[in-house]
């Protein structure tokens, strides 16, 4: 397909500022469930009428229904799906497995785009979203341009890349910093951004979460060739003025025009300490941090009112052909055809023999000609007439104007999307007792004593050794796949591989990726942190991919995790200071050296509490400032078939007594947190 810029509208003005400033799609979101709630968004009604002015002007539409979804929420989610085929809406933006399979089952014919939310970053991971009927990818902005053209060459699904806006520390949908922080969620589609606020390294002070944002404006040649057929600017929340200013360079950039004026108030209108390139690029590091600083903000001002007049009014964007006949004794007629499009008109007034002076072909091409205020510009124009007739100036723009209303019809018409019936019919899984699982961060960190645990999960880069005398001992073992995989996949492959030959047969996947890579290792897999499990629909999707067990989200509520149906075995986390965050720039690395931090690092927030970070494989985690702890609501752990024990950055003895405590069922020695799973998370 040729290369769209895609343009958010959070707003009836975003909107047409996008369409207006020659955007090919626009992405926008209900009422409901989507991962902009708090953007104006659009009503039944606006979304019916955003859609027919859309496709009017030969503009796509995409809708977000983007976020996790509850089991109490699916019927409300098959609604919006409903909605969304009603208004003939050219896709759905999704990261819940479980609402993707609501879709799939209720209308074939609904394109489905996977959300940046659902972190995918290998050819792995895409294989995956092919199996599960997926068109669309929009890749992380994590990835670089080699990782993205290593996926690109490897499939014909679109690939969708950010090319300018915010930039979040945190690779989209493993944030969970925002709910346990303030319970509000981001894969809820509620982020409060944290991040932007201060976070010291080792000590109270700086913006060690906040990035610049990202503009690849200059790029989109580069990621044309990388394999990307869609450039998505971010901004759902942000004004039209920004909106416009963003698609206008966009546009330039792919016709190779320089205009240092919409170059400069694209840095003006909105930036955090200017644009990085970063990742995009491979160049990590502390040039990649910013902040929104007064002079960002005061130099929007500046630029605004020029901006809006981009937008002001109707740009004639579309290309028409008109073809009048204008003969004695015949009703005049107008052809007008676009896009493969047709569409005539026919006055009930017939041209007349001329009193005075006749019109001309000069004078009828001059008349039909004026399109102003419509989305259509003349191409060629063809007239079939009788010398020495007229008629009224009048009577000549009626037709052209019922002309083009009559080809702005056709341009919107389109085949009903057709949904079939969706009713939820949940029976609660039943489980008998609950066993523990361990998962430990490093191997230096198990202990010899594993009473009462029955699985171990084991880092990626642990010994085969260690497999052997873990199954040894009858405990079942899994290696964990790790949530960042970008261009690690084969490692990960011929690393699992060689633990087969030690006994290894299991796998523990953090997101789709996990599970196209444990396929090509041969091995068995279990859906672990990071992969999202929140409804009953999503526990259905992980079975069918064959996963053994799974884990369910932390941002779901015990009394929720009751209620979840299906026969799949499923677990919580009950322990563990769980990332907060999982980030491909290290966020300790702003500050200090590896050697200078040494594993021991502390990002401080501004009340003082501090947050571990760790490091490994490429990346970064964030835990939170407390281990959940829940060895003492035994009784509360409802229809789980096991308890998770995520172990981090705690010694061997450390976690030996954990585990003792949690045989033991006792009440915690330290500060901890229930989590979220006594809380309401929005």
């Amino acid at each position: 397909m040729a290369v769209e810029i895609l343009a958010p509208a959070g707003s009836l003005d975003a909107l047409k500022a996008a369409v207006r400033c020659g955007a090919n799609a626009v992405y926008l979101g209900g009422k409901v469930l989507n991962a902009r709630r708090n953007a104006s968004n659009f009503s039944e009604e606006e979304l019916a009428a955003a859609v027919e002015y859309c496709h009017a002007r030969n503009v796509k539409v995409y809708m977000t229904l983007n976020t996790l979804v509850s089991d109490r929420e699916l019927e409300t989610a098959y609604e919006a799906v409903k909605c969304a085929c009603r208004v003939n809406a050219d896709a759905l933006i999704l990261q819940d497995l479980g609402l993707a399979a609501v879709v799939r089952r209720v209308s074939r014919s609904m394109p489905m785009h996977a959300s940046t939310q659902m972190s995918v970053q290998s050819i792995e991971g895409i294989r995956v979203l092919e199996k599960l009927g997926f068109t669309r990818a929009v890749l992380p902005r994590e990835l670089s341009e080699k990782e993205i053209y290593a996926i690109s060459s490897q499939t014909n699904m679109e690939l969708e890349y950010f090319v300018h806006g915010a930039l979040c520390m945190c690779v989209s949908g493993q944030c969970l910093m925002s709910s346990v922080l303030g319970g509000r969620s981001g894969n809820r589609g509620l982020c409060a951004q944290p991040c932007r606020l201060p976070f010291g390294v080792n000590v109270k002070g700086g913006s060690n979460l906040s990035l610049k944002d990202l503009s690849l404006v200059e790029e989109l040649g580069r990621l044309e060739k990388a394999g990307i057929c869609s450039f998505k600017i971010e901004g759902r929340m942000k004004r039209p003025e920004y909106v416009a200013a963003a698609v206008t360079a966009c546009k330039n950039s792919i016709d190779n025009k320089n205009d240092s004026e919409i170059s400069n108030a694209l840095h003006a209108v909105f930036s955090r300490s200017g644009f990085t390139k970063g990742y995009f690029e491979g160049k990590l590091g502390k040039e990649m941090f910013g902040i929104r600083r007064k002079e960002d903000v005061e130099g929007a001002a500046g630029v605004l009112s020029g901006l809006q007049k981009l937008y002001d009014n109707e740009n004639p964007l579309i290309p028409v052909d008109l073809s009048l006949t204008f003969k004695e004794n015949e009703p005049m007629k107008l052809k007008a055809s676009a896009l493969g499009f047709k569409a005539e008109a026919v006055s009930e007034k017939m041209p007349e023999p001329a009193l005075n002076k006749p019109l001309s072909r000069e004078d009828l091409v001059q008349r039909i000609s004026k399109c102003g205020g419509t989305q259509f510009a003349v191409h060629n124009i063809d007239i079939d007439f009788t010398e020495g007739l007229n008629a009224s100036a009048g009577a000549i723009n009626a037709l052209r104007r019922n002309a083009l209303e009559l080809l702005e019809k056709e341009l919107v018409r389109r085949e009903n999307i057709t949904v079939a019936d969706y009713k939820t019919n949940i029976k609660p899984h039943k489980a008998d007792g609950i066993k523990y699982h361990a998962r430990f961060f490093c191997q230096d960190q198990i202990p010899e004593n594993l009473s009462g645990v029955s699985r171990v999960i084991l880092p990626v880069e642990v010994s085969g050794g260690t497999v052997e005398k873990l199954r040894a001992k009858g405990i079942e073992t899994a290696v964990e796949i790790p949530a960042a995989v970008f261009s690690n996949a084969d490692k990960y492959i011929e690393k699992l591989k060689e633990l087969k030959k030690y006994g290894l047969s299991l796998a523990w996947v953090c997101t789709l990726d996990g599970i196209g890579i444990a396929e090509k290792a041969g091995l068995d897999f279990v859906s672990g942190f990071g992969m999202n499990i929140y409804n009953s629909e999503s526990i259905d999707v992980i079975e069918k991919l064959n996963a053994k067990d799974c884990l369910i989200s932390c941002e779901m509520s015990l009394s929720d995790a009751s209620g979840l149906g299906s026969d799949l075995p499923r677990g919580a986390v009950i322990y563990g200071r769980i990332p907060l965050m999982l980030t491909r720039n290290c966020p300790v690395k702003n500050k200090i050296t590896c050697t200078e931090c040494g594993g021991r690092s502390v990002l401080v927030d501004r009340m003082g509490v501090e947050f571990p970070v760790v490091c490994k494989n490429g990346a970064s985690f964030v835990l939170n400032s407390r281990p959940i702890w829940l060895a003492d609501k035994a009784n509360e752990l409802r229809n789980l078939d096991f308890g998770l024990l995520y172990f981090t950055n705690e010694t061997k003895y450390e976690c030996e007594r954990v585990i003792s405590a949690y045989n033991n069922n006792e009440k915690a020695d330290s500060e901890f947190t229930r989590g979220l799973y006594f809380r309401k998370v929005l």
